[in-house]
């Protein structure tokens, strides 16, 4: 097939490296970039069924009223570990770690990250931190929820709580190598001819998340520090019967894990900026606009944690200007769905099962988006804090986010990592249970929360009991539709039908390489002559390679 925008006239790299890995080479400390990115996924696709195992167990108990399925122990358990797999060794190592390790290089023409072993490193970091995480239940799990807050997490504090500190620390940092080597990649290694407005949305957004990481990350390092020598080494600085401040702490931890719901959602962001005008074969709309307003996102992102303390005795001032922010920040979002609306608008799209879960997102977030504009006032945020509306508003944003987003990048790239097709049948049999249960559990969570039902409960008042039935069916609805996806890809990686090089006609440089691509990239390195999404033309015009 012949491919995009670029002609293939750069020296060939000499290399004595075979043409591929042997499968053991994946489970080694691998310097490429490629090698990681699918550490990085699979190990995060495996801990996604950890923590909806968890979930699933944590709405099993909420079926009924009275706590007869979970000990109290167990419960809370479960729930802080669940928030914090989710987050921190699902969502953020798929699309970060995973899908930014084996996108950049290809995307920019090199051949490789800026600094491959720490790049190694990083990941390195993540499986000793999942397991301190499970190792942890063997001390009872930690119990004070994912935002660990003290005194609760001084007062419960074992064993389990420090290595629960331990893993965040170790993930974190993880995360602060990996901001680095994005930032160094994309600036100095993309080949000479890719100007800044011929880089792909994609790697606009990694640059986002970056700098977003960097500043965020070692804050929320310092809080956890500090919380972890209160716990082991005598020290008063979150124990207010000792001069201590609390909400010091949640300072420090808001000002990471506001951020880090953009480091979840900006690479998404990108990836849909990649879907969407492929398969409706139509030329992004307003490429500058979503590229600047990720970095806008970035910066309007460091102002406004403390929406999520309107309850923790802030001043009236300070309510005023993080309600302000909180609303501005909607604005570089609003840009980008505005400008993937009308990249759809009269384009030739093809419903492949990557569409369906980009138009899924779509759906998903602006609802939860919208939800996260009224959590922004703060009058309304004070009636509704620490209810179920909140947990219903965060999963649409990162279940009907996130998620979506790293599914429908699966189904888009898969081709390209595995150099076989997946099956579209069971694609759309995943999309239609994901789609469904998604609205079914997370939906009626904002009718709980309006009528006052407190989350991080097990046992609550039985007026809530129906609906939370509904959202038990829903969350078995969703752990039901994870089966055919993992069949399609577990069976397709083997046995798929052969992908070629370009099933979708896409202009990006990872196209133009062989699926999987060989170890360093290229035989020689692209020329780029032309932008990344200037679809509209016949498939075998718009393409063209020149060696």
């Amino acid at each position: 097939m012949a491919q995009a925008d670029i002609s293939l006239n750069s020296p060939v790299a000499p290399h004595g490296h075979p043409d591929k890995w042997k499968w053991y080479d994946y489970f080694t400390f691998n310097v490429d970039h490629k090698v990681i990115g699918i550490q990085y996924l699979v190990t995060s696709f495996l801990f996604y069924l950890v923590g909806g195992f968890m979930a699933v167990m944590l709405r099993t108990e909420l079926a009924t009223p009275d706590s007869d399925f979970l000990s109290p122990e167990l419960y809370n358990a479960f729930l802080t570990n669940h928030g914090t797999i989710m987050i921190f060794l699902w969502i953020v190592p798929a699309a970060i770690g995973g899908f930014g390790n084996y996108l950049i290089p290809l995307m920019i023409g090199a051949r490789d990250m800026a600094f491959p072993k720490l790049n190694a490193i990083a990941f390195w970091l993540n499986p000793p931190a999942g397991a301190l995480l499970l190792g942890s239940f063997y001390f009872g799990g930690a119990q004070a929820g994912w935002t660990s807050y003290p005194p609760l997490s001084e007062i419960t504090a074992n064993a389990a709580q420090t290595m629960w500190i331990l893993a965040i620390v170790l993930v974190g940092t993880s995360s602060i190598l990996g901001s680095v080597n994005f930032l160094i990649t994309i600036w100095k290694m993309r080949v000479p001819s890719m100007k800044w407005d011929q880089i792909p949305l994609f790697c606009w957004a990694m640059v986002a998340t970056s700098i977003l990481a960097l500043f965020s990350t070692p804050v929320l390092a310092a809080g956890l520090i500090l919380l972890l020598f209160d716990i082991n080494f005598g020290t008063s600085f979150f124990k207010p019967d000792a001069g201590g401040n609390v909400v010091v702490y949640q300072h420090l931890f808001w000002f990471y894990s506001h951020p880090a719901v953009y480091l979840m959602i900006l690479p998404i962001f990108g990836i849909m900026s990649e879907v969407i005008p492929v398969h409706a074969r139509k030329p992004i709309f307003g490429y500058k606009a979503i590229a600047y307003s990720s970095l806008t996102i970035c910066f309007v992102g460091l102002f406004v944690w403390v929406h999520h303390m309107f309850t923790s005795g802030t001043p009236p001032w300070m309510r005023i200007f993080f309600t302000i922010s909180t609303l501005i920040v909607a604005v570089p979002t609003g840009i980008k769905i505005f400008s993937w609306v009308a990249t759809l608008w009269g384009g030739k799209i093809r419903y492949t099962t990557a569409m369906l879960f980009a138009v899924g997102l779509l759906s998903m977030f602006v609802f939860g988006g919208l939800s996260g504009v009224t959590l922004g006032t703060a009058p309304f945020d004070i009636h509704v804090h620490d209810t179920y509306y909140v947990v219903g508003h965060f999963h649409y944003v990162l279940f009907g986010g996130s998620v979506f987003g790293i599914y429908a990048a699966v189904y888009h790239w898969f081709p390209k990592i595995t150099g076989r097709m997946l099956n579209e049948k069971l694609g759309q049999v995943h999309f239609v249970l994901t789609f469904i249960g998604t609205i079914l559990t997370f939906t009626p969570m904002h009718a709980l929360g309006m009528q006052g039902m407190p989350r991080r409960v097990a046992m609550y008042d039985p007026q809530f009991t129906d609906l939370n039935q509904l959202v038990t069916v829903g969350a078995y609805i969703l752990a039901v539709s994870v089966i055919p996806f993992y069949i399609n890809v577990l069976w397709s990686w083997s046995k798929g039908p052969k992908a070629g090089d370009n099933p979708w006609n896409a202009l990006t440089l990872e196209w133009t390489t062989a699926s999987p691509p060989i170890i360093e990239n290229w035989e020689v390195l692209p020329v780029v002559t032309h932008g990344p999404y200037e679809y509209g033309h016949d498939p075998e015009e718009e393409l063209e390679t020149v060696s």
